[in-house]
């Protein structure tokens, strides 16, 4: 069994593949660390020029340099300077074939032909000692694309899994209670601030009051959607300055509206601390 299965070249700003070997295995941990590596390549610049993703049997290696990457899928008894020392030669290689101004101009996927490739270990041994590769683990990568996309916010620490739970179906009204009770507190700060320029009275700070409460429950539905740090201080924040804010306006509105308003913005709070982290099973690991 070969222990270099599959070589891929990617252009590092936006992921096109340059070229790729052909593999004859039908090994499924094989396709899926093929998959890992497109998957990888959206996301080069948010890693290391040399990096590696541990896995069961099959290893990820990859190495950037002048705007282009350079990775393999590597068999896990393969020692990592042998590795990083096939990626050197593809590296060299490359760049003898194919120039920046070529790889820049690449408007299509797989535009370069396969080439050769010789072993040069001592020097790529000597270049690992002081330049080590940082192993990082599939959900970094995922992390790291999520954030790209605006999808997740970052997190500090490795490896976390930042995946929510599902929303339910109390979730959902929360959400919609929430945006309703915004849109109160918007219109009614918007109103009395046009009144409160035209009688030209001291009614300011009702006006501040409402646009707080509006702002906390927007802020309360991202809490909700999305996963951020220190969800618990952030979550009894919002709430606090929500109450705070509806007792504030008394005299505005009477006790029935209070009571809806905070209960809306309590049954937010405890929704948003018991949407969990999804369970995962890492499939790398450091």
């Amino acid at each position: 069994m070969s222990m270099i299965l599959f070589a891929f070249v990617v252009r590092v700003r936006d992921g096109l593949p340059l070229s790729a070997s052909t593999d004859f295995e039908h090994n499924p941990e094989l396709q899926e660390r093929k998959h890992q590596l497109r998957t990888i390549s959206k996301a080069l610049g948010r890693f290391p020029d040399r990096g590696a993703v541990k896995g069961h049997q099959l290893d990820i290696y990859f190495t950037s340099y002048e705007g282009v990457s350079y990775m393999t899928v590597c068999h896990c008894s393969l020692p990592v300077d042998k590795a990083f020392c096939f990626l050197e030669d593809l590296r060299w290689e490359f760049t003898a074939c194919f120039n920046s101004a070529l790889v820049s101009l690449a408007a299509r996927p797989y535009p370069f032909l396969e080439f050769a490739l010789e072993v040069t270990l001592a020097e790529v041994q000597d270049d690992l000692k002081i330049h080590p590769p940082q192993f990082i683990t599939f959900e970094e990568v995922e992390l790291s694309n999520g954030i790209s996309n605006g999808h997740v916010e970052p997190t500090s620490g490795t490896g976390q899994n930042t995946r929510l739970e599902p929303v339910t179906a109390p979730g959902v009204l929360s959400l919609v209670l929430n945006i309703v009770c915004a849109s109160l507190n918007l219109i009614r700060g918007v109103h009395l601030f046009e009144y409160t320029f035209q009688d030209d009275n001291d009614s300011i700070w009702n006006v501040v009051a409402f646009l707080l409460a509006f702002t906390s429950g927007i802020c309360q539905c991202h809490l909700y959607v999305f996963h951020s740090s220190l969800k618990k201080v952030k979550c009894f924040t919002l709430l606090s300055v929500i109450i705070l804010c509806n007792l504030y306006l008394l005299g505005l509105r009477n006790m029935w509206q209070l009571a809806f308003h905070i209960s809306v913005a309590s049954l937010s709070t405890v929704l948003i601390l018991s949407r969990k982290l999804q369970d995962k099973v890492n499939d790398c690991g450091v």
